[in-house]
């Protein structure tokens, strides 16, 4: 899951920045690139990947449907195939109620 303290505001992410905000290793990252046709990070001069917010998004997704849900990658590629909008919803509202569940234990705790 997204780190909740690590707010979206940049223009482009390195694939270390990316790794850390998803907790995994940017050799995962560059698979789901090489399995996943939505994941399409710029690349500058040196060949460096340059993810945008829309990347980000897109492995929010994979990373719900494939870490989280426990989806296989053929059965994530097909999910996504299916209807990616949904999915996009489906996962912003996981993320926020996570983020909530959070700050009502944080607020339970300091009672």
């Amino acid at each position: 899951m997204l780190k909740p303290e690590k707010k979206i505001e940049k223009l482009y992410y390195s694939i270390g920045e990316v790794a850390e905000l998803f907790e995994v290793n940017a050799s995962l990252i560059r698979y789901w690139e090489k399995e996943f046709d939505i994941l399409k990070p710029m690349k500058n001069k040196k060949g460096n990947r340059q993810f945008t917010k829309e990347d980000l998004d897109n492995l929010r997704i994979i990373y719900h449907l494939v870490k989280e849900r426990g989806y296989t990658l053929q059965g994530a590629k097909e999910k996504i195939r299916q209807n990616r909008d949904d999915l996009a919803r489906n996962v912003e509202i996981v993320d926020t109620l996570t983020h909530l569940k959070e700050f009502l234990l944080e607020l339970k705790k300091d009672l």
